[in-house]
């Protein structure tokens, strides 16, 4: 529940309707005086009171208390007793605002009375036709089997990590989980929320996944066996939860106490390396000064560096923080090009939005509204990217369960170009269910629910996805030979996934998703490829759980790469590769998947060439070699990005000064060259100088470097339009060689150095 004390500080405003502004029962501004300070377990005792006790109170009196007292329980996520007040509402009065229909709705739903919550979505919808919301949840709760259709194939267990207060949102970090907790472990002089009169929220981190994790997790994978998640026949009911499994554990300990403070901390998102980490923190600025002008402390989000061990270190503000609106719930993609983020800024489709900033050399850019297929009038909160670089969220905007529920957005140049899925029970109940962190195919991980008993009760759970194995058999269309060592490249809707390999029986194995349809080519040398499909969408109680590829014998050859970033030779995903014939200009293309490989058959002696490209990528083009005998030809290619920076390693200058040496001279001649190939790329030359010398001269020296640099590519060809020249002085150190450090002049040199950076590719 005190995952919530983070959703009211996204959410400034609270109550549509004022108070009246006649004279009120003493008891009832005293309840008003509480909620307006968020003070709700405490405004939930007074409006009790009040309609148990005051027998002064007139009807408009009766209905603001009811109207409060339902809003309070419901910040409070008392589902129960919210359902009982909004009731109450409806049944007393029929000029509510449309509001009370959407707040007995939901409840209703969290309570998992989806015929009634159905009815007050409907009241809704016709009061609200803008709001997509009335519609959509009236259709949805026509049938909500379709939210436990791959339930039998998940097993959750309750962590033996959790406390009695609040605990969520866990992150991976160094083989454990750093997660938020309200736990109380700082004796008796522990600040608490006074909201709901619990402990703040700080930063608390388990070593050991091994201890907590679900059972038998490593039975998923087998040698030779691409995991792809689970898949069964639908269920009408979700698998109860298991209970944690009885072991000794070793210390959940305060993660950090540089980053941990008296106001709340987390959620939280690590970048790949582990030595960086976004965190939420309430505005930390004293007095007036931490407040917007409603008066609430907002959330923003900081970076810490670990320089060593556990030492986390220079804290700052990330520059898009306003102490007007919240920003926070961060979460990196995996590459750390871009991080994900929940905010209530203005320009939103809701209450609160997901947003994404992209995030190169250090710097960040400007956010951008994720839009409105993954955005609704609800709320949208808790982003995660996995491994494959798609989005997990949780919202309760889209059809589900019940208050927050998981959804999943298969990512395409940052768009969700297949919408968003629900992603089921049992990680979704008709509680909130929030804060999942998985691996690529989620067959494993963990999420946070306060389905338990629904109040004060956030804890996280560890889940499981069974497998449900198809095999893949690959054999020789004339003998009926088993093929050993066969390529079976995993396509799904046009994007490549995983690579297998057959064993010597000729076979290879996954785990199947449900409604999923899927292509599998198999590719051996000296054989043409060929491909078989296969489809979960439909299938009988029993279906058959094989394939069979039937390879025939032939002289093609076979080309085969992987695509890389150059900058740091990174498997890129999401590229088109296309391989033309260009004698017939027949074309065959494929999208990359996570490890950025590619396959195809060529005709002997025709010339092909291969193309690779992607959004806000330098398209890499390539003719192959023409072979005539069958053979493997391995052709990996590599992008240039726009923002990417790359370092000329031999360019050095010469103490104070800026002349072009000849090992610089033949490394620029690299850059050179690659702006020839790429006659559209624009790129900055940007000089570093080390820290001798005042901060002014040394600046004007590297304006001068870079200037030389510039020069020496333009007199090789290069029209100065595409090139920008811009110093930096020592104003980016690499190696501690500071004002006032004593280094060798050998430590200097690595800092009086030259790089590029990426401007544009077209």
């Amino acid at each position: 529940m005190n995952r919530s004390l983070l959703i009211v500080l996204l959410l400034a405003g609270f109550l549509t309707g004022a108070h009246s502004l006649r004279a009120q029962s003493v008891k009832l501004r005293a309840a008003n005086k509480q909620l307006e300070s968020f003070s709700y377990i405490n405004a939930v005792r007074l409006y009790e009171d009040f309609l148990r006790t005051d027998k002064q109170k007139n009807a408009a009196e009766t209905r603001e208390a009811l109207t409060n007292l339902g809003f309070s329980y419901r910040k409070l996520q008392d589902t129960r007793n919210a359902e009982r007040v909004y009731g109450e509402l409806v049944n007393k009065y029929t000029d509510l605002n449309s509001e009370i229909y959407m707040y007995y709705a939901q409840a209703l739903a969290a309570n998992g009375k989806y015929r009634e919550s159905q009815k007050m979505y409907s009241k809704y919808g016709e009061q609200q036709t803008q709001d997509l919301r009335g519609r959509r949840f009236t259709v949805s709760y026509m049938d909500v089997g379709r939210f436990f259709q791959d339930s039998s194939s998940y097993k959750t267990y309750s962590l033996p990590i959790n406390t009695r207060q609040a605990d969520f949102s866990p992150m991976y970090y160094k083989g454990g989980i750093v997660f938020v907790s309200a736990r109380d472990e700082g004796g008796p002089l522990k600040r608490v929320f006074t909201w709901n009169q619990t402990p703040f929220l700080d930063l608390y981190y388990h070593a050991d996944t091994t201890e907590i994790r679900a059972p038998n997790v490593d039975m998923l994978r087998q040698p030779n066996t691409a995991v792809l998640g689970g898949g069964s026949p639908s269920a009408t009911k979700a698998p109860e939860i298991a209970a944690p499994v009885e072991q000794k554990l070793s210390k959940t300990q305060e993660f950090s106490r540089t980053l941990n403070t008296k106001y709340h901390e987390g959620p939280m998102t690590f970048s790949r390396d582990q030595k960086m980490i976004v965190f939420t923190r309430n505005n930390g600025s004293k007095g007036k000064t931490g407040k917007s002008n409603d008066g609430v402390r907002k959330l923003k989000l900081y970076s810490a560096i670990n320089e060593k061990g556990n030492k986390w270190s220079n804290v700052r503000e990330l520059p898009f923080n306003n102490k007007e609106y919240s920003v926070g719930h961060p979460a990196f993609s995996p590459d750390n090009s871009k991080m994900y983020f929940v905010s209530d800024m203005p320009g939103g489709f809701g209450g609160t939005d997901l947003y994404v900033v992209e995030y190169r050399n250090g710097e960040w850019g400007t956010p951008v509204n994720m839009g409105k297929d993954i955005n609704t009038e609800g709320n949208e909160m808790f982003p995660y990217a996995d491994e494959n670089g798609n989005l997990y969220f949780s919202s309760d905007g889209h059809e589900g369960l019940g208050g927050l529920d998981v959804f999943f957005a298969e990512l395409k140049d940052g768009v969700a170009y297949k919408g968003v899925e629900n992603v089921g029970a049992p990680i979704n109940s008709e509680k909130d269910d929030f804060g999942i962190i998985t691996d690529k195919y989620r067959t494993s991980g963990y999420f946070s629910s306060n389905r338990k008993k629904g109040i004060s009760d956030d804890d996280i759970y560890s889940f499981r996805r069974n497998c449900r194995e198809l095999k893949i058999l690959v054999f020789d269309a004339k003998t009926n030979a088993p093929i050993d060592q066969a390529d079976v490249r995993i396509v799904r809707n046009g994007t490549n996934l995983d690579l297998l390999l057959t064993d010597p029986k000729g076979e290879t194995k996954l785990c199947l998703d449900a409604n999923t349809e899927y292509e599998f080519k198999a590719v051996k040398e000296g054989y043409a490829l060929n491909t078989v499909r296969f489809s979960t969408l439909t299938q009988s109680p029993k279906p058959v759980m094989s394939v069979t590829i039937y390879l025939d014998k032939s002289e093609n050859s076979i080309v085969r790469g992987v695509v890389k970033r150059e900058v740091d030779q990174v498997p890129e995903q999401g590229v088109k590769v296309t391989l033309r014939n260009e004698r017939d200009k027949s074309e065959r293309t494929i999208e990359t998947g996570p490890d950025g490989g590619y396959e195809f058959d060529m005709k002997p002696g025709a010339p092909y060439t291969i193309t690779a490209s992607k959004n806000k990528y330098a398209t890499k083009k390539v003719q192959l070699p023409k072979t005539k005998t069958p053979k493997v030809v391995t052709d990996s290619l590599g992008l240039y990005g726009e923002g990417d920076v790359f370092q000329l390693k031999n360019i050095y200058y010469d103490l104070n000064k800026f002349f072009i040496r000849p090992d610089a001279a033949r490394e620029l001649e690299h850059v050179v060259k690659i702006l020839k190939e790429y006659p559209t790329m624009k790129i900055e030359l940007r000089s570093h100088t080390d820290a001798r010398a005042s901060d002014a001269y040394n600046l004007k020296l590297s304006e001068n470097r870079a200037r030389a640099a510039m020069d020496y590519i333009v007199s090789r060809g290069i029209k100065p339009n595409r090139l920008v020249a811009r110093g930096y002085g020592e104003s980016e150190i690499l190696n501690g060689c500071i004002d006032g450090t004593d280094c060798a002049d050998a430590d200097h040199q690595q800092n009086r150095r030259t790089e590029f950076k990426i401007l544009a590719v077209q």
